[in-house]
């Protein structure tokens, strides 16, 4: 099966948190996943930080042949640049 790394959402109405897992492509959105990468908070409140993944797992997962969408595509390229604060 291919597998993909994507967001998942978790949180509650109007206030969302994100994981970024690897997952089966025909999984469900917020079903089973195989690792989580990180997490994605898109709205912080104070000291919360926005933006957590571990880098050397999603190279790992590209490496086998994961494919991230777009959404996360872009979100990696922000962690790298260091915009982001380690997991």
């Amino acid at each position: 099966m291919a597998l993909k790394i994507r967001l998942q959402r978790q949180g509650r109405t109007h206030r969302p948190l994100y994981r970024l897992v690897v997952a089966e492509a025909c999984a469900r959105r917020d079903g089973r996943f195989v690792e989580n990468l990180g997490n994605y908070n898109p709205s912080p409140r104070g000291k919360e930080e926005r933006l957590s993944i571990r880098l050397e797992r999603v190279e790992h997962w590209i490496g086998v042949g994961a494919k991230p969408t777009d959404t996360v595509r872009a979100l990696i390229r922000e962690a790298r640049t260091g915009n982001a604060v380690p997991a």
